[in-house]
């Protein structure tokens, strides 16, 4: 598309990522004229080089270690089981073809243009899109959304290169396997990703610099996942920090300070994940008149996510923390309904989380610790899965679930989950939170037997000091 053109549309959404494709898609079903620019792939980090290729990569290496190690112990047997990266990575970018695919049948079934290239704010109400061939086009639009996601951030000496040192996008298309590997950052990505790894036999160290693995997650979540750590034979070091990098023929050797002193470690390769930032640099929001943070990059959003400039909106991580897909989809939907002249908001009480790990680690809501910083009268209740009969004839025993409630009023604060499916179940304590539901209500509530959703009940049972399945100690009475 040699030359310059010029087009209007109602609505031109800047990232093809969740909150921009939902943003595009529910602003489409609801009568309006989009426009949708994406630089790279419909579906954006999540659906490309994130989420999905990530959990499909951890699915096929649970399958190979289960096999190797649990199957034996409950009578399958396999001989001689392998596990062929090669065809574990085309089975992957299949998945993500066909969900890409899905995604740009959603947009065309709303009635949304899609192109494919960069676009640039170049005032309040105009943009320059910037097609592969060179061609230019001017948008002139009534509203935007700015959802361009995030980019990876980089140390100093620790650049990555595709090849030694990588970062989590490169890791997702490994064309082989290393005999071992260090990983910088142990928060999510380093976590799910050295696990992958170990689980098909590579060596791994993870090396955090805050004192736990996944910094900010619930203290007992954090110690439960590096029990499995230990025992596959992950090291790990926290509170510790990378201050050199050399690069050799051989792989890498990264210098690090520990609390015991600086020391040396070596491995085939190294991989990056120390958190993201958001991409606004290039968008042109100093052009449109649109603040952002100078230092973090985040646009400043209200309750329906529109920018100082009140026909502008930003969505997902270009907006602000968390950075989590469910975060961006519900966020494009409040503005395109806002957009729409909607009464919407976006608002939650508590925002789930979870870490695909083994073992499966969710959250919602407060801890104790937090609950009673903000005033609360917080006490908790831990239920093992041990007790639970579906983890049993599931063969995974290891995990909990604690509850966090309000003593004088019940209420429930907080969930934190520890076990296989923990993340399956969590969407049901982040509906008791924004329902204001007590623990009463989750007791009261029947679960299906035999599964892993009963651990919330079981929970709540034993918050109440009316347990079932766990025996109950003798007390003055009050069931406490």
């Amino acid at each position: 598309m040699a030359g310059t053109y010029a087009r209007t549309t109602q609505v031109l959404v800047i990232g093809g990522g969740p909150g921009g494709y939902m943003a595009a898609i529910r602003a489409g079903q609801l009568g309006k004229k989009v426009l949708l620019v994406e630089k790279r792939d419909l579906g954006g980090e999540c659906l490309n080089r994130g989420c999905i290729p990530s959990k499909a990569l951890i699915h096929a290496s649970q399958l190979y270690h289960a096999l190797r190690t649990e199957g034996p112990e409950i009578g399958v047997r396999a001989d001689a089981v392998t596990f062929d990266l090669a065809t574990t990575m085309k089975w992957k970018s299949d998945v993500v073809a066909k969900e890409r695919q899905g995604v740009a049948t959603l947009l065309k079934a709303a009635g949304v243009s899609v192109l494919f290239g960069e676009a640039r704010l170049t005032g309040p109400r105009s943009a320059d899109y910037a097609a592969a061939d060179g061609g230019h086009e001017r948008v002139d639009f009534e509203h935007a959304v700015l959802a361009t996601g995030a980019v990876h951030t980089t140390i100093p000496g620790f650049e990555t290169d595709g090849k030694q040192v990588v970062n989590a996008w490169e890791l997702l298309d490994l064309p082989a396997l290393p005999k071992s590997i260090l990983v910088l950052g142990g928060g999510v990505s380093g976590c799910e990703l050295g696990e992958f790894l170990a689980r098909v036999g590579v060596d791994v160290t993870i090396v955090e610099l805050m004192p736990q693995i996944l910094p900010g997650m619930e203290a007992d979540l954090s110690r439960e996942l590096a029990i499995t750590l230990d025992r596959w034979g992950v090291h790990v070091h926290v509170a510790t920090k990378a201050v050199g990098l050399r690069r050799e023929p051989t792989g890498v050797t990264m210098t690090v300070e520990t609390p015991e002193g600086r020391r040396d470690l070596t491995a085939e390769m190294l991989f990056v994940t120390v958190g993201k930032k958001a991409a606004s640099r290039d968008l042109g929001l100093t052009e449109a008149g649109v603040q952002s943070d100078p230092k973090t990059g985040f646009i400043a959003v209200d309750d329906q996510l529109r920018t100082n400039q009140p026909h502008i909106f930003a969505v997902g991580d270009v907006a602000r923390p968390p950075m989590l897909a469910h975060k961006s989809y519900r966020e494009g939907i409040v503005a395109a309904e806002a957009i729409a002249g909607m009464s919407t908001r976006f608002q939650f009480q508590a925002m789930p989380g979870v870490v695909f790990t083994d073992p499966e680690l969710a959250t919602v809501g407060l801890s104790k610790v937090d609950a009673e910083a903000k005033g609360f009268a917080a006490r908790e209740a831990k239920f093992p899965y041990a007790a639970l009969g579906r983890a049993h004839a599931s063969h995974a025993t290891q995990g909990w679930v604690k509850l966090v409630a309000d003593d004088a009023s019940g209420r429930v604060l907080g969930v934190h989950s520890a076990g296989e499916r923990a993340g399956e179940y969590i969407a049901e304590a982040a509906h008791a939170i924004e329902m204001g539901a007590t623990v009463r209500d989750l007791a009261l509530t029947i679960h299906p037997h035999p599964t892993f959703s009963e651990a919330l009940q079981e929970v709540a049972l034993l918050w109440l000091g009316e347990p079932m399945h766990v025996a109950r100690r003798r007390t003055d009475g009050s069931g406490r």
